[in-house]
């Protein structure tokens, strides 16, 4: 209120008026930095009012558009931390001074790059079995390979897998983007935790030993069954091959005083290495890759769990050391 107050008795062409907009803007004239408003005052630094542009910014591109007759438009790297990048705009007013204002990229620019490298990790993911599909074809393709029994079997056994594996890889892709489309929506519909993860234990059989225990018997959340049932399943799918051949997979579900409920998932495995664990929801990301291929992992599914986590409001969490086992966990709020 104090500060619609002292707007009402400012000039139109008050430079204080610039404080009230959220992008950076610098008002300069007499070769010196005349006014930054709180926004250009949290980029630059308090201290580059009063100035010498050249000094305030020091950036050899920004310097010599304010020098520009005309003014114009630049693209600049690290204006404020490393790694960001700027569009700045010079306007030129109609005493002679000059209105830099910034407007930031880097968040624009870092989807625009995960895109790209997304794009291209599929790509690559998907070609590489295709190529193995494609040469074992061209293989059986040859009378000699394709009239020996053995040989055949063997190669149609390949061309089975890199199939299944391309199937996969396309049914994961699509329910990323199923989710990404939705992930702005909570689900509402009440969700029984503890009956949903005994369900997606029994699902493995004989399989692996999986054993669930709770705190209770009452574990409701709101959330979408098939999500949540989606997650439960590449959790324990992941504990199974990464654990030992014959160790016990561990679901256990508390409810908390909070309000909330937590849900882990521990294999009996190899564990990771620390340097890993930070990246491990990436996309495409493998602490092991040679290892994870031939387990049959598409390198989506800890980025898909991830997903559906923040989707239902909660919070998913990584934690192992090398020779000790992986946990796998997520917390997520209880049903009122």
């Amino acid at each position: 209120m104090e500060k619609r107050h002292k707007l009402q008795f400012m000039k139109p062409t008050d430079p204080r008026l610039l404080d009230y907009v959220a992008t950076p803007a610098l008002l300069i004239s007499g070769g010196q930095v005349r006014f930054a408003n709180a926004a250009a005052r949290d980029v630059l630094g308090a201290h580059i009012v009063g100035q010498d542009p050249r000094i305030a910014i020091r950036d050899p591109k920004v310097v010599a558009l304010i020098a520009q007759p005309g003014g114009g438009n630049v693209t600049v790297d690290g204006l404020s931390v490393r790694g960001s990048r700027w569009n700045v705009a010079c306007h030129v007013l109609e005493d002679g001074a000059r209105l830099l204002v910034l407007e930031d990229l880097s968040v624009r620019v870092s989807v625009a790059r995960a895109h790209a490298d997304f794009v291209a990790n599929a790509s690559h993911e998907l070609r590489t079995p295709l190529a193995a599909i494609l040469g074992y074809v061209e293989t059986l393709d040859d009378p000699k390979a394709g009239a020996d029994e053995a040989t055949r079997k063997r190669f149609l056994g390949i061309i089975r897998h890199e199939a299944r594996r391309m199937q996969a890889l396309i049914e994961d892709l699509m329910s990323l983007s199923r989710i990404e489309a939705v992930k702005h929506d909570a689900p509402t519909a009440p969700v029984e935790l503890v009956a949903l993860a005994r369900e997606c234990a029994g699902e493995v059989g004989e399989r692996a030993n999986v054993s669930v225990t709770a705190n209770t018997e009452a574990a409701q959340v709101a959330g979408d069954r098939g999500q949540l049932a989606q997650v439960l399943r590449n959790l324990i799918d992941n504990a199974i091959k990464y654990g030992k051949p014959d160790g016990e997979v561990a679901v256990t579900i508390e409810v908390t005083p909070s309000g909330r409920v937590s849900l882990s998932v521990r294999d009996e495995g190899e564990g990771i290495a620390p340097e890993h664990l930070p990246r491990l929801t990436e996309r495409f990301y493998r602490a092991d890759a040679s290892r994870s291929r031939a387990a049959g992992g598409t390198g989506l599914g800890l980025a898909i769990v991830k997903h559906i986590v923040e989707r239902h409001r909660g919070r998913f969490d990584i934690a192992s050391r090398p020779g000790e086992g992986t946990v796998a966990s997520l917390i997520l709020p209880l049903m009122p």
